[in-house]
């Protein structure tokens, strides 16, 4: 089974599927992609991301606040739990540290992302990590606050190796996503070649970040077959074996998904 593990369904171009959500998703479909987590950003984002997920099969939902969002939208730990109790909600998250864009509000997303964890601890779900140029403080703030029973996935991985095996050992997953295809992301794919079998997703994070050869145009849930296809070439395994364990994967760390 293919499973896009981390996408924003509310925020595609439904232009090219006559502007309907169900028509993509048919057209995801048509390739082998059977389950979607459409991911939470913000308080003004949340309503619809859990109405997509009630609405439409195979889609489940997260919720939180990206570390880009903390200035405007913050959210307690409270909040956060009710959210959870959410139809089709299976994690906490998007959250974690973003110090490439956000390095000026560094302590409002050292305090979210504490927030975050301590919710995913206390609702027995996974959390979704967004960690850029911030290795030291997202391992810190797991190790200390995280409940390493239920873990999490770093999504979209892109830092080190060392980052990846230190997570790793806290029983995290690594989410690789179609960075990996890019020219210039040889240290990503060594990272995707290394990771424990049992260890690995794959996402689109769309309508980011679309992989090669669809680069520079919008993405799509449809493109993580190309995500998928390259990851099992650059492991030596095959295509069909690497959707079976990456689809293993999820619903072993998404367990409400199940």
């Amino acid at each position: 089974m293919l499973i896009d593990s981390h996408c924003h369904l509310d925020r595609l171009d439904l232009s090219k599927h006559g502007d309907s959500l169900s028509a993509l998703l048919d057209d995801a479909r048509s390739v082998g992609v059977k389950r979607f987590l459409c991911v939470c950003i913000s308080k003004e984002n949340k309503d619809q991301v859990v109405s997509i997920a009630r609405e439409h099969e195979g889609v489940f939902a997260s919720v939180g606040v990206h570390p880009s969002d903390v200035a405007n939208s913050s959210v307690d730990k409270r909040t956060l739990i009710d959210w959870a109790k959410e139809a089709n909600v299976v994690a906490i998250g998007e959250t974690g540290l973003d110090y490439h864009y956000g390095k000026e509000n560094k302590e409002l997303q050292l305090e979210s992302f504490t927030v975050h964890l301590l919710a995913a601890s206390e609702c027995q779900l996974p959390v979704i990590v967004h960690t850029r140029e911030a290795q030291q403080d997202t391992l810190d703030l797991i190790r200390r606050y995280a409940n390493l029973e239920t873990a999490g996935v770093l999504h979209c991985f892109t830092e080190s190796w060392e980052m990846a095996q230190a997570a790793i050992d806290m029983n995290f997953f690594i989410s690789i996503s179609g960075i990996v295809t890019f020219k210039n992301a040889a240290q990503l794919r060594e990272v995707a070649a290394k990771v424990p079998s049992d260890r690995l997703l794959i996402e689109t994070d769309s309508p980011y970040l679309a992989p090669v050869p669809f680069r520079g145009k919008p993405n799509q849930p449809k493109y993580v077959h190309e995500v998928a296809k390259f990851v099992a070439d650059l492991r030596g395994v095959s295509y069909e074996q690497l959707l079976e364990q990456t689809a293993s994967n999820f619903f072993n760390l998404f367990k409400k998904a199940c």
